[in-house]
């Protein structure tokens, strides 16, 4: 086996991935920056080998780190670390989104091209289970010809929420990347125009710019249409998920859904209830498909562009409801 590759965490502003950091023989995580000691979870705290570097910069002059995990302290910085991540020689794996505007996603493409480096964003929503069952449903034709396609995803409101969306990226684009990836990423079609609104109804009394709901419409390449609503009004409690997530794909042979975070699911094709979804494959792991990328073991299920191009779709929503 080759030696394993060295990882680097940088802010804990997200999905850090301290778990799979240390979950593959073909991965060696040797420090981080960007937060506290004590803010590493549980069972990282008995590895006082880990190196706490004072910075990124610091991080990134370390030549046995190959790979930088980016949570960014502030999202709307983080394409700007993404780059100089890669002008460092060092491949990038980005919490989303990874940029808040196309000529910064576009920026950060350019360098790893230029570099001959691998950046990936942390997007492997479609690829869990029960949804990854659904895009290969859809995928064999069990649906027919798609015709429309409706995502909900919510988040719990709480009070510490960031008032400035350059901390988080906003409503549409930290939460509402989910929904277009289940859109684009499951009916493999790609989203041409979209149309979004945002409201900070219910927020009145709270200072800042966190918007409390917002939804976009969406037309795809076949002429299809798709609806996302996203929101922080997730009473998470009784459901018992951070997340509530429902996605339904209606096609002229039938429609297929997820409902509640994928504790329920249901195929129904013309007038038969074919009943609740077996998966027939496990859950892809992003950062294992990345690894494997890495060391010529295999890849990705889409390509690149596809990946990024939700990151693309939540941006330019943002922008329309400017």
């Amino acid at each position: 086996m080759t030696r394993p590759l060295g990882i680097g965490l940088y802010g804990c502003n997200g999905h850090q991935i301290f778990r799979q950091a240390v979950s593959d023989a073909r991965a060696r995580l040797l420090g981080f920056a960007g937060f506290r000691r004590a803010q590493l979870p549980d069972f990282l705290q008995d590895r006082p080998s880990l190196r706490e570097y004072s910075s990124l910069e610091a991080m990134l002059e370390d030549p046995e780190i190959i790979l930088v995990s980016l949570c960014s302290p502030r999202r709307d910085q983080q394409a700007w670390d993404a780059i100089r991540c890669l002008e460092a020689g060092k491949h990038v794996y980005a919490e989303k989104p990874c940029a808040l505007s196309e000529n910064d996603l576009d920026a950060i493409l350019e360098s790893a091209a230029r570099r001959g480096l691998r950046f990936h964003e942390m997007a492997g929503t479609a690829f869990e289970q029960p949804y990854r069952e659904m895009g290969r449903l859809v995928r064999l034709g069990t649906l027919g010809t798609l015709v429309q396609v409706f995502v909900q995803k919510s988040y719990p409101w709480f009070d510490h929420r960031p008032a400035d969306e350059g901390v988080d990226g906003g409503l549409l684009r930290q939460a509402g990347i989910h929904a277009v990836r289940f859109i684009e990423h499951l009916t493999g079609l790609r989203s041409i125009e979209v149309v979004a609104m945002e409201t900070r109804t219910g927020l009145e009394a709270v200072p800042g710019a966190c918007r409390r709901a917002g939804q976009m419409m969406v037309r795809l390449s076949n002429g299809a249409l798709a609806c996302a609503i996203v929101n922080y009004l997730h009473p998470h409690r009784p459901f018992g998920s951070w997340g509530n997530e429902h996605v339904r794909i209606f096609g002229t042979a039938g429609f297929v859904e997820s409902v509640d975070a994928g504790r329920r699911t249901r195929l129904v094709l013309q007038e038969r209830d074919a009943g609740p979804l077996e998966p027939s494959e496990p859950a892809l792991d992003w950062f294992r498909c990345y690894l494997d990328e890495l060391t010529g073991e295999g890849g990705f299920p889409i390509s690149l562009e596809e990946e990024l191009h939700p990151t693309r779709i939540v941006i330019r929503a943002k922008n329309a409801c400017r």
